[in-house]
């Protein structure tokens, strides 16, 4: 899909489709307003008529309209006129591309970035736009024999009469697309099936992105090297799977100098959860092909970055396995020793993300990280406490937690902040190890990052629960891409600090 920006009168310019917007109260946008005068007052009639009330989800899609020099009209409706937000703002375009897929247009001009949006600048409207397109237009087909028709739309058009608006639409264009590929590729690594998407499908996916991209640089380290870097608390999980675990290390080079310390981005990726002798109940056990969207999100983002280039350093590490029951597999109660030294009591195999963690974790810390993040679908209790709408997160530093609250709002992919307090950690006790691997049934998503803190002391550290926001169940069942706009938005927020000092 193609998308591009003109400078014109929106009534003066040819399309096949031109889109305008109606507030409540049947009130056209200023847009609208042009061409209904164009038209000798054509939209008006129709308005009056009662067929669009100017409600967000509603659209008329208009034929033939007289003195126009487009061949059709779309109008969506757009809520109040004044105090939309950012999530209404996504509504509106959603509205817009599903008429526009349904009604076949090909190509068409869209005018709903001179909406008022609370928050939200030309520049983010625009790539708001772009985001949202790619996202409803987005399709799983890999392994359907008869597949759906290909997406009509082929073109989006911007239109600003102001000259000076077009190099930064024409930006945000771009930063809107790489994000948009970002989320697809972590999107097509979710869906993939677990028989198809193993470590070692993973670790083939890294180094693609590498031969892509001249900034990145891989390392890849099997078995072998993990039982080197006395990672036991990842390798207790991958005893019960015959697929070779793999600890992938992806490095995106934007920066040299000073300042140069890079942001380690720390991805779960279990290619398939059975929850081990901890099994799991068998209804919707096919979802835990979604377990390793951490590592989705990290492969994701970083291409995201490195079309963009951004000028700033990256790592992502993405330890990868599956959990599965077999006669080699870890039991309830078996104690292992993670890599920082620390002796771990497992008493739920099913809690098999946290040990995985613990260890890229501690083997993060010799990047010399600015910062770490890491991204799991840790917890069933996060949905429990935040549903599907946002992702649970929880830090060791107050002002990472500020920004990526920042970014999150800014790219419509919010987070909200759980407590990381010492009277948790004592839920994580064990009689016979330095800790357990879970803590009971209370506060779950919390006593979870308790335990990640306790390798994370050594750097500023935020970890993002995904397990409610990383996928959608049901008929619409699919990965979503999340959190893929909120990384990149951070990495851009911290790039241009990086470009400031």
């Amino acid at each position: 899909m193609d998308f591009s920006v003109k400078s014109g009168v929106i009534n003066r310019l040819a399309s096949s489709c031109t889109v305008v917007g109606v507030f409540d109260g049947r009130k056209l946008s200023p847009s609208g307003r042009l061409l209904d005068q164009q038209t000798g007052g054509y939209l008006t009639s129709l308005l009056k008529k009662g067929d669009i009330q100017g409600q967000i989800g509603q659209s008329l899609l208009i034929h033939s309209v007289p003195k126009s020099p487009c061949e059709r009209i779309l109008m969506i409706g757009c809520g109040k006129d004044k105090g939309a937000d950012n999530k209404q703002y996504r509504s509106i375009i959603e509205s817009m591309i599903s008429a526009l897929l349904e009604h076949q247009i090909k190509d068409a001009i869209c005018s709903l970035s001179e909406l008022s949006i609370s928050g939200l600048d030309l520049y983010q409207k625009t790539r708001a736009t772009v985001q949202v397109i790619r996202d409803k237009s987005y399709r799983f087909e890999y392994f359907k024999t008869n597949k759906s028709k290909k997406i009509v739309l082929k073109r989006v058009t911007f239109i600003t009469s102001d000259r000076a608006q077009i190099k930064p639409i024409n930006q945000a264009i771009a930063e809107g697309l790489a994000i948009a590929n970002g989320m697809d590729k972590a999107r097509d690594l979710g869906n993939m099936p677990g028989n198809v998407c193993t470590p070692t499908y993973l670790a083939n996916e890294a180094k693609s992105l590498a031969k892509a991209y001249t900034k990145i640089k891989i390392n890849i380290l099997n078995e072998t090297d993990i039982k080197r870097l006395k990672m036991g608390a990842f390798l207790s999980v991958t005893k019960g799977s015959r697929q070779p675990p793999k600890l992938i290390t992806i490095h995106y080079k934007g920066l040299t100098g000073r300042n140069n310390a890079p942001v380690v981005l720390v991805g779960k990726g279990i290619t398939f959860d059975s929850g081990g002798i901890s099994i799991k109940p068998s209804l919707a056990m096919d979802e835990m092909k979604y377990d390793m969207c951490g590592a989705a999100s990290v492969i994701g983002t970083l291409r995201s970055v490195a079309e963009l280039g951004l000028p700033i350093n990256v790592v992502g590490v993405i330890p990868t396995c599956e959990n599965m029951p077999d006669g080699n597999a870890s039991k309830p109660g078996d104690i292992v020793t993670s890599m920082s030294g620390q002796t771990i009591e497992i008493l739920n195999t099913d809690a098999e993300g946290r040990l995985v963690l613990c260890d890229a974790l501690t083997y993060a810390a010799r990047f010399k990280p600015d910062t770490v993040i890491d991204i799991a679908t840790l917890t069933g209790a996060v949905l429990v406490a935040l549903g599907k709408q946002v992702t649970g997160m929880l830090t060791n530093n107050s002002a990472l937690g500020k920004d990526l609250n920042k970014a999150g709002l800014n790219a419509g992919d919010r987070i909200w902040e759980l407590p990381l307090w010492d009277e948790y950690q004592e839920l994580l006790d064990s009689n016979f190890a330095d800790m357990a691997n879970i803590g009971g049934r209370d506060a779950g998503t919390i006593t979870a990052a308790c335990f990640l803190s306790r390798y994370a002391k050594d750097y500023h550290w935020a970890h993002l629960d995904i397990a409610g926001t990383a996928w959608i169940s049901g008929t619409m069942k699919g990965a979503t891409g999340r959190p893929v706009p909120l990384l990149t938005q951070y990495l851009i927020n911290k790039s241009c600090s990086n470009k400031a000092t």
